[in-house]
């Protein structure tokens, strides 16, 4: 149910609002000094998927960051909900954000600011599928470094994206999809919105939760591996590692499960998207199908 004049819906500070006014000031914090939080979600087959774990990790990334969100969690689900609802398409993307707001003055020091609180969504942006389901995605490692957890956490999930913006458009001038990311030290840390994942000798490694996004969906293979009796260790890897998999793929909420099949002009074994991916990744459609983890925005069709 979009607005009469076809506008999209939006939650913006207590309001449910056409986007056309879903408007924030040029001074709020969010925008000056991308000082906030936020976190994405899908709707799927008329239901959004973890949405508990989703609204948690906001919350958790608010208190690591001393904002003041003005909404309680059980009012974010619901306002999530509604957004979806209101919107009407049976699968969504949906986006949480959290900003410090508007202070007296558009200055650093956050000094008398109200909060803002966003929720839009839009329709699917699904970025798996067609051609490159057969084919897989093709990476380089990048220069751009992930920020050091002794810096700024990664799992607060923040504002703060300027160095995979910048790793995602050394992607762009390589003509490859996708960026891979070292940490200080050199050790594989994620993709710009992905984790990953290699797979060698029968199991599942990806780099430790210390200094990652933890990601929803990167649980949602945990969960999915323990069930199909295949051992996922958390430990550090290398680029080495990564040539040298038999599989190698990254997860996301907007992206799901992505399989990489070259890294570096390196082919990653056969050059296609392995049997332990495609396993994963039909288990983890099926649980999105069948609203596995999903809290239902809209009503059963009866007929």
């Amino acid at each position: 149910m979009t607005e009469k004049n076809g506008q999209r819906v939006a939650y913006v500070n207590g309001e449910f609002v056409s986007e056309e006014r879903a408007v924030i000031s040029i001074f709020d914090h969010g925008l000056l000094y991308g000082d906030g939080v936020y976190d994405t979600l899908c709707g799927w087959n008329g239901a959004i998927f973890r949405l508990e774990q989703h609204v948690d990790r906001l919350y958790r990334s608010a208190q690591t960051f001393h904002l003041d969100v003005g909404i309680d969690p059980d009012g974010m689900a619901e306002a999530i909900v509604e957004v979806a609802a209101r919107n009407g398409e049976e699968n969504q993307y949906l986006k949480c954000i959290l900003t410090r707001g508007v202070g007296e003055r558009p200055l650093l020091t956050p000094i008398g600011c109200k909060p803002t609180t966003i929720v839009f969504s839009a329709p699917e942006i699904w970025l798996w599928g067609g051609a490159k389901e057969e084919k897989g995605h093709v990476a380089v490692i990048v220069s751009t470094r992930c920020i050091p957890p002794q810096c700024l956490d990664a799992k607060a999930k923040n504002l703060n994206y300027a160095c995979f913006v910048m790793a995602k458009m050394e992607a762009l001038v390589a003509g490859v999809d996708q960026a891979v990311m070292l940490d200080i030290d050199g050790f594989v840390n994620e993709c710009p919105g992905y984790n990953i994942f290699v797979v060698g000798d029968g199991r599942i490694v990806t780099p430790p939760r210390e200094a990652i996004l933890e990601g929803v969906t990167r649980d949602t293979v945990f969960e999915i591996a323990a069930d199909l009796g295949i051992e996922v260790l958390e430990a550090r890897l290398t680029p080495h590692d990564l040539y040298n998999g038999s599989e190698v793929f990254l997860s996301s909420t907007a992206g799901g499960l992505i399989p990489i099949v070259q890294i570096d002009g390196r082919t990653i074994s056969s050059g296609q998207p392995g049997d332990v991916f495609s396993t994963i990744h039909e288990a983890y459609m099926t649980m999105l199908r069948n609203g596995v983890h999903g809290t239902p925005f809209l009503e059963a069709d009866d007929t």
